[in-house]
């Protein structure tokens, strides 16, 4: 796996998800002051790719798939080194993510009766904070999250990172056999949305990002070889539909019907193609690889941990009539937050979490190597 170093199309896909989580929130905060035709408009159609936030997540739980299980797959990975450096590397970013959100709820005040009942303002965003509430949501053991709206899917990352090793087993013995487990994965996730079971949509997402590490070589081997364009672009086109499949076919299949969650599913196999074309197909590459995007990809995650409380605090401060100006100022806004939060707490707390990795992977070694002698 090391040949093929960092791939950098994989940052610019973290990044392009970021902003377009944040231009679903943003989409939320206007909802109730959107026409029924408007949001129909804005939403089944093609359109809604630019804020298909919710399955923008799963783009998010594949690449997790891919990323943290690479370094597994490698000679030489130390697990004593592997669960110290993950666990703080994302608790230390979401306890700080949770502070600046508890300090813009204490700075601006939040009426919920200002707010349209059943919006995101209303029934997402905390009105208050206390140690309780505060220190459960640090957990990442709730199911809902309302200081940090966002934090819901860090939970699921955290039990993705705690059950690596079952990942990359289960991936590395049926490496041969990884298509048709992909296809095992996407259809359990339809399952999951079915029946309202959560691990059932979420884990198999996850396993399909680690069957893409375990196959990445001949990936990146098949997707060097002579294509004619329209292989790609079925595929594009395909990964298009699924993500938004279920919105598309609103006039059919109303919201919470079998057939609409069905559809919702198959969102989980649009975020797998997505990663596939990410890594094999030139020019998506290409397009991932300007700076930029690039860019956006290196502050990706504390834009997706700041963006929902900035948000909301405008929400309430403007008032969500005024959506259209917590847009303008929100998401500028948003993202010089993310620049600074990247630089005084994620690269720090990456720096911290890789040394104590790296101190508890040779503890545990010398501990081992003395024993056993």
């Amino acid at each position: 796996m090391s040949s093929l170093g960092r791939i950098r199309s994989l940052d610019g896909v973290r990044g392009i998800a970021a902003v377009v989580v944040m231009l679903y929130h943003t989409s939320l905060i206007a909802r109730p002051h959107l026409s029924d035709e408007t949001w129909a408009w804005l939403t089944q159609s093609p359109l809604k790719l630019l804020f298909v936030g919710t399955e923008s997540v799963l783009v998010f739980f594949v690449l997790s798939g891919v990323v943290v299980a690479l370094p597994a797959l490698r000679d030489g990975f130390s697990w004593a080194t592997y669960y110290p450096h993950r666990v703080l590397r994302l608790y230390l970013p979401v306890i700080a993510s949770l502070l600046v959100a508890a300090a813009l709820i204490l700075l601006v005040p939040r009426d919920p009766s200002t707010v349209a009942e059943g919006s995101w303002l209303h029934d997402a965003q905390a009105t208050s904070v206390s140690l309780e509430s505060f220190f459960s949501e640090a957990s990442l053991f709730r199911v809902t999250y309302d200081i940090n709206n966002v934090l819901w899917s860090l939970r699921w990352e955290l039990v993705f990172s705690l059950l690596l090793p079952i990942f990359v087993i289960v991936a590395s013995i049926l490496r041969k056999h990884a298509l048709w487990l992909g296809f095992a994965c996407a259809a359990l996730s339809i399952v999951g949305r079915m029946v309202a079971i959560d691990a059932l949509v979420y884990l198999p997402v996850f396993m399909m990002g680690s069957l893409i590490a375990v196959r990445l070589h001949d990936i990146v081997e098949w997707g060097n070889r002579p294509h004619r364009q329209s292989t790609w672009l079925a595929l594009s086109m395909t990964a298009a539909i699924f993500m938004v499949a279920s919105w598309l076919a609103r006039p059919v299949f109303e919201s919470g019907s079998i057939g609409n969650l069905a559809l919702w599913g198959l969102s989980g196999a649009g975020a797998g193609i997505i990663m596939v074309l990410a890594v094999a197909w030139p020019a998506f590459k290409r397009l991932l690889e300007v700076r930029p995007v690039q860019w956006l990809g290196k502050v990706s995650f504390s834009l997706y941990l700041v963006h929902a409380p900035i948000l909301g605090t405008l929400g309430f401060l403007f008032g969500d009539s005024l959506w259209m100006l917590t847009g303008v100022v929100g998401i500028p806004v948003s993202i010089i937050a993310a620049a600074l939060f990247f630089r005084f707490v994620e690269s720090p707390s990456q720096h911290l979490s890789r040394n104590l990795g790296t101190w508890s992977g040779r503890t545990v070694a010398k501990v081992t190597a003395s024993t056993a002698s």
